[in-house]
């Protein structure tokens, strides 16, 4: 403002050229001494109230910006996403992460597939470890997962069947870690390797491809190690639920959120992403019957046991071996070739689920048998008549007469 006044330039010029008033022109060109920055009032913002509470989440579980977004939500927060992505970006410390080559894949053609744990959980009061199997298709990055209880091959085949249903079909191929209940020996080459006989008879039926993702490298898969995290982190860390049904419901509402925001890669909604997927469809190929066998013995009070509970069987059969084909919800129990009943799996352990018709006829058999066996029963005693000598009464005469011969 001086240089211009000293250009000789009028105050009304100067104020144009500045952009100031001519009242603050004219004040600063009077005054003595330069002007002092002055402090700005801090304004209020509508994070106030949450950011302890972020802080503590953070510091607890470690939660992503959006699922922090939806908690204070719920706690009031009206403002817009932004702010709070910048506040917990400010009060979360950087991982550096080394780079990596990101892979694309064509629509239809590839989906990841991992299984992570997720700590314990009490069921009918038994710690029970959690699994949660979690799918992602390469192009839409449309997500699956549900949590299990176990990791065997019959439930990574149920839970395959339970995504390809979600999803309506299922790529050309699946990359997958080098597990056990995938593969027994792994090859150079992937097609080489000696796979599980029953995961086998799986991805033939319905006709893909596995992938195995190269040892130590875990960026490979990088989708779905990132869907395993956000899993993870934006639903089950900190969250409440009442019993393993309400987490996998839970989780369902999460996915379908999930699925219907846009993702942070390709900047897309996956649901809407997806109708260019262009999936082998699921109803091409026949139903696949995922079911395992088990031996038991029938115990003689007509029983089979089964993960701690009681299930039981036609009497006739008590004390034979039997073979337990084992589904999803049901298993059937087989002797010889005779399939004699089936059953549904109870969840908890301690019950005993009896059918009353198993068990007809049996009393009335019960109590034939115990009348056989008291007829026949060597343990009674009986008297037999003696054998008694029979003299002519001549004989008794002569005793009376007092002969003694």
């Amino acid at each position: 403002m001086r240089d211009l006044f000293n250009e000789e330039l009028s105050i009304s010029e100067i104020a144009r050229q500045t952009g100031h008033s001519r009242v603050t022109v004219r004040k600063y060109l009077n005054s003595q001494v330069p002007p002092l920055p002055q402090k700005r009032s801090k304004k209020p913002s509508k994070l106030d109230g949450h950011r302890e509470y972020i802080i503590d989440r953070l510091k607890e579980f470690p939660l992503s910006a959006s699922r922090i977004y939806r908690e204070i939500q719920d706690r009031g927060f009206t403002g817009k996403y932004t702010i709070v992505k910048d506040f917990v970006r400010e009060v979360r410390p950087e991982i550096g992460v080394p780079a990596i080559y990101r892979y694309e894949t064509k629509p239809g053609v590839q989906a990841q597939v991992d299984w992570a744990e997720c700590g314990y959980i009490d069921i009918d009061g038994e710690k029970r470890r959690l699994y949660c199997f979690t799918m992602v298709l390469g192009y839409s990055r449309m997500r699956y997962a549900e949590f299990t209880l176990r990791i065997d091959v019959y439930t990574l085949i149920q839970c395959h069947i339970n995504a390809f249903g979600y999803f309506g079909g299922y790529p050309q191929e699946l990359l997958y870690d080098n597990i056990t209940q995938i593969v027994k020996k792994r090859a150079p080459k992937s097609s080489d390797s000696t796979w599980n006989s029953h995961f086998q008879d799986f991805f033939e039926h319905y006709g893909f491809i596995p992938r195995l993702c190269r040892p130590y490298r875990p960026q490979t898969k990088g989708k779905i190690e990132r869907t395993v995290g956000f899993v993870k982190k934006d639903f089950f860390m900190g969250g409440r639920f009442t019993s393993f049904t309400d987490l996998n419901s839970q989780l369902q509402k999460w996915l379908s959120r999930v699925n219907s925001i846009p993702n942070g890669t390709t900047h897309e909604i996956p649901i809407e992403r997806f109708r260019r997927e262009g999936l082998q469809e699921i109803g091409n190929a026949p139903s696949y019957h995922n079911r395992r066998d088990e031996s038991r013995k029938i115990s003689r009070d007509s029983f089979v046991s089964y993960l701690g509970n009681l299930y039981s069987v036609p009497y006739r059969y008590a004390g034979m071996t039997a073979r337990l084909q084992i589904s999803d919800l049901t298993f059937k129990i087989i002797v010889g070739s005779d399939e004699i009943c089936t059953h549904e799996i109870q969840p908890g352990h301690g019950k005993v689920m009896r059918v009353k018709e198993h068990f007809k006829g049996l009393l009335s058999e019960i109590l034939k048998q115990n009348c056989t066996l008291r007829d026949s029963d060597p343990s009674i005693l009986k008297f037999v008549d003696t054998d008694v000598e029979h003299r002519p009464l001549s004989v008794y005469d002569r005793l009376g007469e007092g002969d003694s011969r």
